[in-house]
């Protein structure tokens, strides 16, 4: 890493905060040392071309707030050109991604320097030139941080805490902090509004888990990354460092050398299927948000490919403080992303501005001059609409359904393997569910010897299912139950819009909800409810060759009139079209309607 002459003036700000640094542990004198000069200096982009335009690159150590010894260790981009203790808001990003040497693998970098993570959010925003300081902080046991990999647990939750007031307590600080993530980043920003932390004044949240549970496992069945995404996160972990990192780095990054067991723990404890275990019970980030109001700016793609919108429901409603949304039909993607027609892959336009008057108005007091929605919608339609919450209910319904039996057979040819595919990374920043690639991968709507149907009346006038739909029924015996709604068209055109799945233990009641919806329903359309075996890669489910009776089944619906819809700009997302083909089947006998959808 080159080092300048004279002393940078925009980051003499950052020799303040050395006397307060851990300074132990893992690192040596001459490391010590090391660190200090980076912290003194300071590389431009000139210096080193990792470097973003307009910024000046230090890195700073601290520790952890749970008193565990575990080093925290920060990249900190501050604005070129500033007095040394000129300050600033700062936006900060915290998790696994910011590794020297690559995100989520070796990138191929021959020197050292920041992550290029977020280079679209920084660039994209003029960030340096509007006066913010970017912080990145490696979670421990990632980068350049110490420790032992946690999942979301206690121990990254204080890297959280202490990330926001190290961020919040320097020279060069406000003290005003926001948090800006997508995916695993934007889940420890769900944390930071968690914490309830003073300095925390917005949170910017782009497809995030709100339940740590869900991504491994569903109601007691495991999903097929229940081994490996812990396997990818300690890849990630055990990345080499670079040859021009410092020597304090460098020893940091170590540490799983000489702890192996944090390699073996991050494996065995994320193999717990008992949600209500008390692994599981602190990971639980929706439960966790009740009585929270750090303002809150989110995007969730409903029928997502990755981290789904499970628990979405319950974490907003536990939230008290102002929300910003965009939701709708889109995979794991950010709200400024586009593919390679320079389409929107989230289909609304202004992402950025929009965030940053966010941040304008809760990190520097900044009143906006364009009113955004605080919840701006894409539905099942492709059409977007505007909210003041989300979800906002017309009406409520249960519907009966109808006695049936299903052989739980597991649908063997749709069984996917526990490994992951060859090339497949289970992080969560890639993974995604495999897609049916024809017709018999997706369980057809028919009734077989494995499922069966309950049908609605057709609706008399468009009507919107929207929140989270719950099933609840009696299993007359052990096994395992899937639960899939379809929205079926008078020509049998049927699309799979919702499911989810659960461990029957023991015969007895069982209850669960599907994944939070937004989905449109025609004139003239049907609600199918399937219920059967599990019958999707998806899951990695152990079939029980039980025959399993159902009786007294119920789903609990919220509805919604598109009628009163207030429409707002946006575009049909590409992604809504692929779901569509991956999705769609025809169904050739209509059952007889049983209970009524919305009004008709």
């Amino acid at each position: 890493m080159g080092t300048r002459k004279g002393t940078t003036a925009a980051v003499m700000g950052a020799l303040v905060a050395i006397g307060t640094l851990a300074l132990g542990g893992t690192a040596n004198a001459a490391a010590q040392q090391d660190v200090r000069q980076d912290v003194q200096q300071g590389i431009t982009h000139e210096e080193n071309p990792r470097v973003p335009e307009g910024a000046v690159w230090t890195e700073a150590y601290f520790p952890s707030s749970d008193r565990s010894g575990v080093q925290l260790h920060a990249d900190v981009l501050r604005p070129a050109g500033l007095p040394a203790r000129a300050k600033t808001p700062v936006i900060l990003a915290v998790g696994p991604y910011f590794s020297h040497t690559g995100q989520t693998g070796p990138e191929g970098y021959t020197q050292t320097g920041p992550s290029a993570r977020f280079a679209d959010f920084t660039s994209g925003t003029g960030l340096f030139a509007r006066g913010y300081t970017y912080v990145m902080v490696d979670l421990r046991g990632f980068g350049g941080s110490t420790g032992c990999l946690d999942w979301v647990g206690p121990g990254e939750q204080a890297d959280v805490k202490a990330a926001v007031q190290w961020a919040a307590g320097q020279s060069w600080s406000t003290g005003r902090v926001g948090m800006y993530g997508k995916s695993y980043d934007a889940v420890t920003g769900l944390v930071g509004n968690n914490l309830d932390l003073p300095a925390l004044k917005a949170v910017v949240a782009q497809e995030p888990l709100w339940d740590m549970y869900n991504y491994l496992f569903s109601n007691g069945v495991p999903r097929p990354n229940v081994t490996g995404t812990p396997n990818a996160y300690n890849s990630i972990a055990t990345m080499p460092t670079l040859p021009d990192d410092t020597a304090r780095y460098q020893a940091n990054a170590a540490y799983e050398s000489t702890h192996p067991e944090c390699l073996a723990d991050n494996l065995a404890n994320n193999d717990e299927p008992d949600p209500d275990s008390s692994y599981w019970r602190a990971r639980d980030l929706a439960a966790d948000a009740a009585g929270t109001d750090t303002p809150l700016f989110v995007t969730q793609g409903f029928i997502e490919n990755n981290t789904k919108p499970e628990d979405m429901e319950q974490y907003l409603d536990n939230h008290r403080g102002v929300e910003r949304g965009w939701l709708g039909q889109w995979e794991h993607v950010r709200g400024n992303e586009t593919n390679s027609q320079g389409q929107l892959l989230q289909g609304r336009a202004g992402f950025f501005d929009e965030v940053m008057r966010f941040y304008d108005r809760y990190l520097k007091g900044t009143k906006p001059q364009v009113q955004d929605p605080a919840y701006a919608i894409e539905d099942s339609t492709g059409q977007w609409r505007e909210q003041a919450t989300w979800p906002a209910l017309s009406s409520s319904t249960v519907a009966a359904l109808e006695n049936g039996s299903y052989l739980d057979d597991g649908a063997a040819t749709t069984l996917a393997s526990r490994a992951a595919p060859e090339g497949q990374q289970w992080d969560m920043e890639h993974a995604e569910d495999p897609a049916p690639a024809a017709a018999k991968s997706l369980s057809t709507l028919e009734a077989t010897t494995n499922s069966y149907l309950t049908w609605s009346k057709p609706v008399t006038s468009a009507v919107r299912i929207t929140a989270t739909p719950r099933i609840s029924l009696r299993a007359g015996a052990s096994g395992n139950v899937m639960v899939r709604l379809w929205d079926v068209a008078p020509d049998g055109t049927a699309v799979m819009f919702d499911e989810n799945v659960a461990l029957i233990e023991r015969a007895g009641q069982v209850s669960f909800d599907l994944k939070s919806t937004d989905w449109t329903f025609a004139e003239g359309d049907r609600l199918a409810v399937q219920i059967g075996t599990i019958g999707s890669g998806s899951w990695w489910d152990t079939p029980s060759g039980n025959t399993v009776a159902v009786t007294r089944a119920k789903l609990s619906l919220d509805l919604q009139n598109p009628r009163s819809d207030r429409p707002t700009q946006g575009d049909r997302s590409p992604y809504l079209d692929t779901y569509l083909r991956q999705y769609t089947r025809t169904v050739t006998s209509i059952g007889e309607g049983t209970f009524r959808l919305g009004r008709g």
